[in-house]
C-alpha cells in the first residue's frame, strides 16, 4: 500500500506515474495553473519581502567585495549575466524537427562567483541574514554602518561563539559552508552520498566541517536538524522550509529583468518569457520562480526540469501529495549522476506555495544531460555540470505540447517572439580533469 493505495490504484487515477516508474522521460503541464494576480497570494510572502532581501545584499556589498575580491567589479554584488544561445538552439530544433522560432539564452549561474551556482544566492543571503540578526543585536554593528567592518577579527571571534548547519547535495553546501566560515561561524555541512568529493574537498579547505552519510539527501537534511536542534548555539539552514533562502533566490528576478531590458528583450503578452529551472528540493527554482511572476505576471512561464531518477516535485503536485510522498515509495531509487537534483523527498512550503504557479514540470535521462553537456561545451563553450543541462530540453517541451500552447494561448505569432531563457545551475568550479570526463561521456553519447 501507498498512503492507502495500492499501486494499480494510483496508476488508474494517476495515468503518469506509470511513465515515472518506468524511469521513461515524461512532461506534464499542469492545467490547474491561475493567474499570477491570483496565485500570488498562495505564497504568503510579497514584493516588499523580496526588496528587503535585495536590500540586505546591497548591505553587505562591500563586505562581500573586500573578502571576496572576485566581486569586486561587481561592487560585491553576487550575480551572473545572461548570454544568447544561437547555435545550440538550431541544434536543438533542427534535432526534433522543428521549425526555428523565438531565441534561445542561457542564465549563467554557473559562473556565479564564491561558490559557482545558482545556491550562492540563496544561500549567502540566508547566513548573511542570520550574521546581521545577531550581530546588530549584540551591537557590533548599527543601522547605516558600512558593513565591510564586519571584516575583522572582532566580529570572526563574535561569529565564532555560533555554529550554522545544513544538509546537502553540494552546491548548497558550498555556498553556506564557504560564507559562514568566511564571517567566523563554526560551520557544518551535512552531505549526502551523492555528494561530489571535490565539493567536500573544497569545504574542507575553506574550513568547514563535512559530515558524510552514506544514504541520500533526506537523510543529511534531518541529521543536520538534529545537531542544529541538540545546540541552541547552532543555526539550521532548512533548503526544505526556510523563506530566507527562498526569497534570496527572488532577488534574480529583479536583477534578470535589468538584464532583458539591456539586451532589448520585451517581455509581455505578445512576447512571453519560458524559464526552465533545474529542480532538486525546489527552494531555488522556487524562488527564481516567485520572483519572476511577481515582475512579469502572466507573461512569464516557468517550467521545472528534474531527473528521471529523482522526480520528486512532479510527483509531489501531480499527486497532490507534496512532501508527504517520496519517489521511493513508488520504487524509483533516486540515484541519478545530476547530484543537485538527487532530491527523493520535494519541499512541502515550495511545492503547496506554487503549485498554481508553475506552468509545468518534466523529467530527462542522465544520458540525456551528458550528451547535451558536450553539445553545449562544443557549440556555445559554456561549462555546466550534468544537472545544470536539466533546463536545456524545455523549449522542446513546450514546443512540442500542443495542448499546453493552446492553453496559454501562445500563438505561432507570440512563439515566435517569445524568449527561452535556461537557468544554468552550476558548472564552472568543476575540476578539469572531472569536466573532461563529463565531455567524453557526453561526447560518446
Amino acid at each position: 500500500m501507498i498512503h492507502g493505495q495500492t499501486l494499480a490504484a494510483w496508476c488508474a487515477s494517476h495515468p503518469l506515474i506509470r511513465d515515472l516508474i518506468a524511469l521513461r522521460e515524461t512532461s506534464w503541464f499542469n492545467p490547474a495553473i491561475a493567474p499570477a494576480a491570483t496565485a500570488l497570494a498562495d505564497v504568503g510572502l510579497g514584493a516588499d519581502d523580496v526588496a528587503q532581501a535585495s536590500a540586505r545584499l546591497r548591505r553587505f556589498a562591500p563586505y562581500i567585495a573586500k573578502v571576496f575580491p572576485q566581486t569586486a567589479a561587481a561592487g560585491g554584488l553576487i550575480e551572473s549575466g545572461i548570454r544568447p544561445l544561437p547555435r545550440m538552439q538550431r541544434l536543438l530544433l533542427i534535432d526534433a524537427s522543428l521549425p526555428m522560432s523565438g531565441q534561445l539564452w542561457l542564465k549563467t549561474d554557473n559562473e556565479l562567483p564564491i561558490s559557482g551556482s545558482i545556491k550562492a544566492r540563496g544561500g549567502i543571503h540566508e547566513v548573511l541574514k542570520h550574521a546581521e540578526d545577531l550581530a546588530l543585536q549584540a551591537g557590533l554593528i548599527r543601522p547605516g554602518d558600512d558593513y565591510a567592518a564586519l571584516d575583522s577579527d572582532t566580529a570572526r571571534a563574535f561569529f565564532g561563539q555560533y555554529g550554522i548547519a545544513v544538509g546537502s547535495t553540494g552546491n548548497l553546501g558550498l555556498s553556506i559552508g564557504i560564507m559562514s566560515a568566511q564571517l567566523g561561524f563554526q560551520a557544518s555541512v551535512h552531505m549526502s552520498a551523492d555528494a561530489r568529493q571535490w565539493k567536500k574537498d573544497r569545504l574542507r579547505a575553506s574550513g568547514v566541517t563535512v559530515v558524510e552519510y552514506e544514504s541520500d539527501y533526506s537523510a543529511a537534511v534531518e541529521q543536520g536538524r538534529r545537531q542544529a536542534e541538540s545546540d541552541p548555539s547552532c543555526y539550521f539552514v532548512d533548503d526544505e522550509n526556510s523563506p530566507h533562502l527562498f526569497l534570496g533566490y527572488a532577488v534574480a528576478a529583479e536583477r534578470l529583468k535589468q538584464q532583458l531590458d539591456r539586451a532589448g528583450v520585451r517581455v509581455d503578452a505578445d512576447h512571453p518569457l519560458f524559464v526552465y529551472l533545474p529542480c532538486g528540493v525546489g527552494g531555488g527554482p522556487g524562488g527564481v520562480a516567485f520572483g519572476l511572476k511577481l515582475i512579469f505576471g502572466d507573461a512569464v512561464h516557468c517550467v521545472f526540469a528534474e531527473p528521471t531518477h529523482s522526480p520528486c516535485m512532479l510527483l509531489g503536485v501531480h499527486t497532490g501529495l507534496h512532501d508527504a510522498v517520496s519517489v521511493q515509495d513508488f520504487g524509483i531509487d533516486n540515484v541519478t549522476a545530476a547530484d543537485g537534483l538527487a532530491v527523493g523527498r520535494p519541499s512541502g512550503f515550495v511545492g503547496r506555495a506554487m503549485q498554481r504557479l508553475i506552468d509545468g514540470y518534466y523529467t530527462v535521462v542522465d544520458e540525456e544531460l551528458f550528451r547535451l553537456l558536450a553539445l553545449a561545451h562544443r557549440e556555445e563553450g559554456v561549462k555546466l555540470e550534468p544537472s545544470a543541462l536539466a533546463g536545456m530540453p524545455g523549449m522542446l517541451r513546450v514546443l512540442r505540447d500542443r495542448d499546453y500552447l493552446a492553453r496559454i494561448g501562445a500563438s505561432s505569432a507570440r512563439l515566435a517572439n517569445a524568449t527561452h531563457l535556461v537557468w544554468g545551475t552550476g558548472g564552472s568550479m568543476v575540476p578539469e580533469g572531472e569536466f573532461a570526463r563529463y565531455v567524453e561521456r557526453g561526447r560518446q553519447l
